[in-house]
């Protein structure tokens, strides 16, 4: 790609015991692409989710994010440099309101601007971290993913659905340069899917974010990916336009099931 990968990860491997969950994988994300990651059960997809947003340290290789070695930072640090995930968000303060818990997040992020701008002056801070403003921001947010008739409910009292729309609301509030989300629809009813297809659908036409999504459903990932990735046992077998990468004999043979039945278990 012509311009530095936002995100990108070198040859990064975790292992278990003797078992190699990830193994050895390079890929590069750049801005503006929404990048599907797909793969059998056992593939290796939320452990490749859980190197780049640091849930767990990686055995060897290296996470990027602008090209500067995130690869030893803490959740928190990759989360302030820009790397935000949805679940890293849910339930932050689950006996707060919905309002309040979005709101904590755009103070969050207000507060972490405003200190990257060091002795640019109070006035800014007084503008930027009205809790009117703040209040303001996060209602925006509501109405977007359709819970404003939730806004003072308790975190605690939310259905599945709800929940999952509020992880997608924390993560627009957050506001980050790369967004990563593992299975947004899964457990969601027929109803709730296509809000927050609708939202992804948004994020992407931001040229300035770059999204990574794991996904099972095919025609959702049809829907929105600009490329597939493939894990299988750990590495990445292929990489292309979705047509393309859906069409091919690995993907045919690792993902959707047709492999021969010796190695269905593997």
């Amino acid at each position: 790609m012509s311009e530095q990968p936002v995100l990108e990860t070198r040859d990064l491997t975790i292992r278990f015991g003797g078992h190699v969950a990830v193994d050895a994988v390079s890929c590069a994300f750049g801005r503006g692409t929404l990048t599907a990651i797909v793969g059998p059960n056992g593939a290796g997809k939320t452990t490749y989710f859980n190197l780049i947003s640091g849930q767990l340290p990686a055995t060897a290789g290296q996470v990027l994010l602008h090209g500067a070695d995130i690869s030893r930072l803490s959740v928190a640090e990759r989360t302030r440099r820009g790397i935000g995930r949805a679940f890293q968000l849910t339930n932050l303060f689950p006996n707060l309101t919905v309002r309040e818990n979005v709101r904590l997040v755009v103070q969050a992020r207000i507060q972490a601007r405003i200190q990257a701008r060091a002795g640019r002056g109070l006035d800014l801070l007084t503008m930027a971290a009205s809790h009117t403003g703040q209040i303001a921001q996060a209602e925006a947010v509501l109405s977007r993913v359709a819970l404003m008739d939730q806004a003072d409910q308790k975190v605690a009292a939310l259905p599945h659905g709800d929940q999952r729309k509020l992880e997608v609301a924390l993560l627009i509030a957050l506001d980050p340069d790369v967004l990563m989300f593992d299975e947004p629809t899964a457990g969601m009813s027929v109803d709730d899917v296509p809000v927050i297809l609708d939202l992804i659908t948004g994020l992407k036409a931001d040229p300035a974010k770059t999204i990574l999504l794991v996904e099972h459903k095919m025609d959702v990932i049809r829907s929105l990916a600009d490329r597939i990735i493939v894990l299988h046992n750990g590495r990445l077998v292929a990489d292309g336009e979705p047509a393309a990468v859906i069409a091919s004999p690995i993907v045919q043979q690792a993902y959707l099931g047709t492999e021969p039945a010796e190695a269905a278990h593997g």
